[in-house]
């Protein structure tokens, strides 16, 4: 750490995963802002280029700077092919997708003056192994995720940023619970190697160490944390 504290962002930091992010990074000595549609620190709509740009000037005007971007914000919002509606679509990729690109593309600059930075993206691991049809948005946003997090990396790696993925399995909060059944849990607990049920906790320790100083040379990468159910 520098002798000025740093600080970091997360995204959809009002949910499970988000909140055990923050608490993650604050624990490692961050100052943590959270973003929240209801609530946070800040609240933030990123359903639209104008409002996630007018989010990130307000983290600007009121911490000064951004070292670590977490973008955990996400909607699920499962359609099948037959099903996809355009309007919801979009929405789904203005929040899982675009608003990482227009914080990204403010907090960078920063960034690169100050010879250090950190984006993470929370993907998952459905990008391997999609759980049924009706999950066609979610996946394509977090393959397109994938896509940004590997150029990006490209980029300003000269720059002493770093830019990965964090892709959790099927962890217990309570949006996943409320877009699987109950038997669901147990049939991908199953498939893991580790075979207990994961939670938030499994997720914010390995982007706490991607926040770190130790993990200055991984950058372009994702890193699967799903018990062993998808290794690759």
């Amino acid at each position: 750490m520098t002798s000025e504290k740093r600080v970091a962002v997360i995204t959809g930091g009002t949910g499970a995963i988000g909140m055990a992010i923050a608490a993650a990074l604050q624990a490692d000595g961050y100052r943590t802002v959270v973003l929240g549609r209801r609530g946070g620190d800040i609240r933030a709509d990123l359903t639209s280029e104008a409002t996630a740009k007018h989010a990130a000037a307000e983290v600007l005007d009121r911490y000064g700077r951004v070292d670590v971007l977490v973008h955990s914000a996400a909607v699920i919002d499962p359609m099948t092919l037959r099903e996809l509606d355009a309007q919801r679509w979009r929405t789904l990729l203005s929040v899982n997708v675009e608003a990482a690109l227009w914080l990204a593309q403010a907090f960078t600059p920063g960034m690169v003056e100050r010879g250090f930075g950190r984006i993470i993206m929370i993907g998952s691991d459905t990008l391997w192994s999609p759980p049924g049809p009706e999950f066609l948005p979610y996946v394509a946003a977090k393959g397109a995720m994938l896509g940004i997090v590997r150029t990006l990396a490209f980029e300003f790696g000269g720059n002493g940023i770093a830019v990965t993925a964090v892709a959790p399995g099927l962890t217990d909060t309570p949006i996943a619970r409320s877009v699987n059944e109950p038997a669901a849990f147990d049939a991908v607990v199953a498939t893991q190697a580790m075979q207990r049920p994961l939670v938030p906790e499994d997720t914010a320790n390995v982007v706490a160490f991607l926040a770190s100083d130790g993990a200055e040379a991984m950058t372009g990468q994702v890193l699967v944390v799903d018990g062993g159910s998808t290794m690759r």
